[in-house]
């Protein structure tokens, strides 16, 4: 046994020395394709789906798509978590002003749309069910979303309805019918 383990102790470290030695020099294409495309690029269609790839899926969900490319966190979202995403649909996004959804989309207001993304966002695994009202929930930008179950329909900030959820492999998602905006 201890021969055998020897064995595998220096195989590991001779494929481990390999592994690490490359003749040739470093370039910025090969540190380029070292890093390649983050997790929201890795293609499964066997696994369940993530939180990211749900809203991807959804015929509803264009709008927080496009907000979520627009913030750059694709990757984020794709990520092992475990994360409770409260997801406005289209029609939530219209409920806000064209001007002020038109605005935040722009570049320069790539920080203020993460802002509000990540108020959609917890870290953890939060089903309705274990919902309790007066419960608050510190979401992703560090503002709480306060939970209140009104004859067991359950709100988010007193007003945003909770319409329907899906498990994913990284979380769940709820489907909210209003866009939740942290406080200032």
């Amino acid at each position: 046994m201890k021969r055998l383990y020897l064995l595998l102790t220096t195989l590991f470290a001779i494929a481990l020395a390999c592994s690490c030695t490359d003749s040739a020099p470093a370039t910025d294409q090969t540190a380029d394709a070292a890093a390649g495309p983050g997790q929201s690029a890795v293609q499964d269609e066997e696994s369940q789906k993530n939180v990211l790839q749900i809203a991807i899926g959804s015929p509803n969900h264009k709008t927080l798509v496009a907000a979520v490319q627009a913030a750059g966190l694709e990757d984020a979202l794709a990520n092992a978590g475990p994360f409770t995403v409260f997801a406005p649909t289209d029609e939530a996004f219209a409920k806000l002003p064209k001007e002020t959804l038109d605005d935040l989309m722009k570049p320069e207001n790539k920080n203020a749309l993460s802002n509000i993304l990540e108020y959609h966002v917890y870290v953890g695994v939060i089903k309705t069910e274990l919902m309790r009202d007066g419960q608050k929930l510190n979401q992703v930008n560090l503002k709480n979303v306060e939970i209140s179950n009104k004859d067991g329909k359950i709100l988010l900030n007193g007003a945003v309805n909770i319409v329907a959820s899906v498990p994913a492999s990284n979380g769940v998602v709820h489907v909210v019918d209003s866009v939740l905006l942290p406080p200032e």
